[in-house]
């Protein structure tokens, strides 16, 4: 067993030396501080392996179903389908996970949904019918929600300490980014360099590993704690709103990226599009250190003031103005989706947290669909060639209002974080 550090202490001639425990020191930054907590380093290495593949799957299904079909409508098509199946099941896995256990549920789930990434493989490469590619790409909607487990980790470790939790909330805001921006340039690199179904491979692999690892931390794994009478969140008082909230908000960054690409319609704009991600990355982590927490109204302004950037930028025909835009416009994601989950936490009883989050995840995604739906519309149809990013400025527009009207994220004065000296 490893011996404490210690250090002599006075004593007396006759006397052999005491020793006291030399105390131990707090590092400064609250994100090293984080990582201080017993068996945290384990389960967010097991979870960033996990996490990273979820920005992979759709562009590699895209590439591998594109080049083997010849028809990027049909690649499309199937990645919406599993996207639409996945918002469905998500929530009742969640409740799975949050009844059961996260170790107990996520196992099996990720091993399904992997065996159907698998399937998918076989049927591409061996052209199987179209009807085969959208049945198994349902296959793949049992994929649990890897963030929600990890932020519930969080709250359950850190709980009563609102600090650390807003810093860990940032911490895993800006895991999604990096994961979402480094997802899809693996994806295409591994699928250009080696063979169409390499990233899908890769993925299917990363994803299974990580869950495992992750898993196998059970120290910090939150435990099962009882059913409430109260039913799903959804009936939670605040949740219905906030959820709408999320919904407006997934449509901000569905149609951006749609909205961009168009306007950009070539090799770089992938690199360009990342710079909303690292933007928000960046405001992320600082936000996360930040001695007071911003409320959601007030989140939702700026990212409404700021979603206007891209649309100025773009009305000047310059791509360095619009990159420009791209990451001011980022810097107010973060902060906002960090602001939204703490919501959900406060919000959700805690035998219902990874339900709760699930729930804000799935309606991102119907926000997302939605909004790439609108912004491919208004791409084909725009009467001048910055007319698209007029539509993620609305949609920014939409959800401040919806916060504004409903009430939602107006904490009481006494709820702002004590400034820490």
């Amino acid at each position: 067993m490893p011996q404490p550090d210690l250090v002599p202490t006075p004593a007396g001639p006759a006397l052999a030396p005491r020793y006291r425990e030399r105390p131990t020191v707090v590092p400064r930054n609250p994100y090293l501080r984080l990582f201080t907590v017993p068996g945290t380093r384990a389960f967010t290495a097991g979870n960033l392996i996990a996490r990273l593949p979820m920005g992979m799957f759709g562009v590699s299904a895209v590439i591998m179903i594109a080049a083997a079909y010849g028809s990027y409508a049909l690649a499309g098509a199937v990645t919406a389908t599993g996207m639409a199946a996945g918002a469905v099941t998500a929530p009742w896995i969640a409740r799975l996970v949050d009844r059961y256990g996260q170790a107990r549920i996520a196992v099996p789930a990720t091993a399904y949904a992997v065996l159907g990434h698998l399937v998918l493989v076989l049927c591409v490469h061996g052209k199987a019918p179209v009807w085969a590619l959208f049945a198994t790409t349902a296959l793949t909607a049992t994929a649990p929600n890897t963030g929600g487990m990890s932020r519930a980790r969080w709250a359950h470790l850190l709980k009563g300490d609102r600090d650390a939790l807003h810093t860990a909330n940032a911490f895993e805001q800006a895991v999604d980014e990096l994961c979402f921006m480094l997802g899809p340039v693996v994806a295409a690199l591994l699928c250009s360099t080696l063979f169409p179904e390499a990233g899908t491979l890769a993925g299917a692999t990363l994803f299974l590993s990580g869950v495992l690892v992750f898993a196998a931390q059970r120290s910090t794994e939150p435990p099962v704690g009882p059913r409430t009478a109260a039913g799903s969140p959804l009936r939670m008082p605040g949740m219905p709103p906030l959820l709408a909230v999320f919904l407006a908000t997934g449509a901000v960054f569905g149609s951006m990226e749609v909205v961009t690409l168009a306007f950009v319609d070539g090799p770089v704009a992938g690199p360009v599009l990342a710079l909303q991600a690292a933007g928000s990355c960046a405001a992320g982590l600082l936000y996360g250190r930040a001695h007071r927490t911003a409320r959601l109204p007030t989140c939702l302004a700026a990212m409404a003031l700021l979603m206007t950037m891209p649309l100025l930028a773009a009305s000047t025909g310059s791509l360095l103005a619009l990159a420009a835009g791209l990451l001011v416009a980022g810097m107010a994601t973060a902060p906002t989706m960090v602001t939204g989950m703490g919501l959900v936490q406060r919000l959700t009883p805690a035998s219902q947290l990874n339900e709760g989050m699930t729930l804000a995840v799935t309606a991102l995604l119907g926000g997302i669909a939605i909004g790439s739906a609108t912004g491919g519309w208004a791409a084909d149809h725009a009467p001048f060639p910055a007319f698209g990013f007029l539509i993620p400025a609305a949609a920014a527009t939409l959800a401040l209002t919806l916060s504004a009207t409903t009430g939602v994220g107006r904490a009481p004065h006494g709820d702002r974080r004590p400034r820490i000296p």
